[in-house]
């Protein structure tokens, strides 16, 4: 459970920050609308969880 609890509030900093980005490349490549920003920061928000999980992992094999 305290595993699952790091990855949850890792993933509040981690998902923000993939979200961020992806929204910034979908602005760079000139999807300016509102669907493709949703669906960027939609696909960032999800790719942050194996992402949080690795961190979680390595965290957990350091210690």
């Amino acid at each position: 459970m305290p595993r699952l609890m790091l990855i949850l509030i890792l993933h509040i900093f981690i998902g923000s920050t993939v979200a961020g980005s992806a929204v910034v490349v979908a602005l760079t490549l000139g999807y300016d609308t509102l669907g493709p920003i949703l669906i960027m920061a939609a696909l960032g928000f999800l790719a942050a969880f194996p992402v949080s999980w690795f961190v979680v992992k390595r965290i957990s094999e350091a210690a």
